[in-house]
């Protein structure tokens, strides 16, 4: 019910988003043509306003598809303000590239770029304001209309408490937790403001007496033996009821289903890549890309390697043993940007704010990820990719797999360049807890668009990443 919601939600966000656009584009004409940034110039040859209109039957199945596989709609808990604030620039900048190649391939010069850009600019203004104020008017009209659902809790437990947070999150559901009956945590007990209400055998007063639209039963494990006596009592009062398993941290987001022969099979991690056709689309984007970037970087590569040469004794490239696909070790190249020290001192820890083991040089390559691009020949070799999760040394690898919950997950893809973890801030000396779980995400959610994206924000990041030192 709640994912129909979402469903519902996103389509009316979609569609305020393409009605707003073709709005903004018409605004863009008028404030060229008619408006403050009117110009007269005699040697300007001015098309007719049906021309400029006549772009919006490709602009906006373009700017559809582009608003959905940007992200702007998803739902996930990982994606902050931050997160749809990029995705409408990354789709309103991947739009304009567009518009603008469309433009030189069918020689239309006469078409005015200003008045595109000003469409760019105003379209990613005005739909970050529509989007910063869009769950609020959409929460508000839900909770005050008669279809707000009001849900009954069976059982206290880390799911019971999960579901409360994404429902109080997202008002805009218009569901209400009314309470919650558990036999362990006493009565009064608040989580979020719904209340502990009494036990479990409250609830053969409750069903007949109260008009609830829904029962989620998310008993604690130790519950589980009464979990066939409770749905069927509360299948019996005709109400909605749905299952929350307490045991979900060990399925991903999108669980992987089969049916075997009318036994249902959940896979505890299912990995889009290791499906052959996706994994060769990556490795050719790999090759491609990482061939691009190595012609294209070549001369700041050259006046990187010549910067390292000067800042001291020792080699241009450092060579550093790092875990890759399948728990193998690979040597990662880098330009080195640390003074020389001996096996043993460098694999104490790694680098720290004001470290005074790094150059002069090695800080500006740091900060700006230039000591990154040798990386595109291990990319090439096939030992890493553009995107995916950064690779760890083996001594780390051995001490986080024993630490961290399923730390090597990470392992069952390519290493990567950047990755999901690295744009919303965790790189460096951050949380490797918060880290993982960023990269789970990315292995569970690959796909290609997703890829794009990341390489996209990362432009973005690499110039004020406080945590790349």
């Amino acid at each position: 019910m709640i994912k129909d919601n979402q469903r519902y939600i996103s389509v009316i966000k979609l569609t305020v988003d393409i009605v707003a656009t073709v709005l903004i584009y018409v605004l863009s004409w008028f404030l060229k043509f008619r408006g403050i940034f009117m110009t007269e110039d005699p040697n300007v040859i001015a098309l007719p306003m049906s021309v400029y209109m006549t772009a919006l039957y490709f602009i906006v199945p373009g700017y559809t598809l582009l608003y959905y596989f940007s992200g702007l709609y998803s739902q996930k808990k990982e994606h902050s303000r931050g997160h749809y604030f990029l995705s409408i620039i990354w789709a309103n900048t991947i739009g304009l590239a567009l518009f603008i190649i469309v433009l030189y391939a069918v020689k239309q010069i006469h078409f005015s770029r200003s008045m595109i850009f000003i469409f760019y600019v105003l379209n990613i203004i005005i739909l970050t304001v529509i989007h910063a104020f869009g769950n609020k008017i959409i929460a508000s009209m839900v909770m005050k209309s008669p279809n707000r659902r009001e849900i009954l809790l069976v059982g206290y437990s880390r799911a019971a408490e999960g579901y409360i947070s994404r429902i109080d999150a997202s008002p805009e559901w218009g569901y209400v937790v009314r309470g919650i009956l558990d036999d362990h945590v006493p009565a009064g007990t608040l989580y979020k403001g719904v209340k502990v209400l009494g036990t479990i055998a409250n609830l053969q007063y409750i069903l007949p007496e109260n008009h609830l639209d829904e029962i989620a039963v998310t008993l604690s494990l130790q519950d589980y033996p009464r979990l066939d006596s409770i749905v069927s009592m509360c299948e019996k009062s005709g109400i909605h009821t749905k299952f929350i398993p307490d045991y979900g941290s060990l399925f991903p987001s999108n669980p992987y289903t089969e049916d075997l022969m009318g036994l249902p099979v959940i896979s505890i991690r299912y990995v889009p890549l290791t499906n052959a056709f996706n994994a060769l689309v990556k490795r050719v984007f790999d090759i491609v890309f990482s061939l691009l970037a190595i012609i294209l970087t070549s001369p700041v590569m050259l006046v990187a390697a010549i910067a390292v040469r000067h800042s001291g004794p020792g080699g241009i490239i450092f060579k550093q043993e790092r875990i890759g696909l399948h728990n193998k070790p690979f040597m990662m190249y880098k330009f080195r940007t640390m003074k020389v020290v001996s096996e043993e001192v460098e694999k104490k820890g790694w680098t720290t704010r004001d470290d005074p083991r790094v150059t002069r040089a090695g800080r500006f390559m740091r900060r700006t990820s230039i000591d990154e691009l040798p990386q595109f020949f291990n990319v090439l070799k096939g030992e890493m990719s553009v995107v995916g999760p950064r690779p760890e040394r083996p001594q780390f690898v051995d001490r986080f797999k024993e630490e961290i919950p399923r730390y090597m997950v990470k392992h069952q893809v390519r290493p990567g360049l950047t990755g999901w973890a690295q744009i919303n801030g965790y790189r460096g000396d951050t949380s490797i807890k918060r880290r993982i779980e960023y990269d789970i995400y990315y292995i569970e959610n690959w796909t290609f668009s997703l890829d794009l994206r990341i390489i996209f924000l990362t432009v973005f990041k690499v110039f004020r990443d406080k945590n790349a030192y």
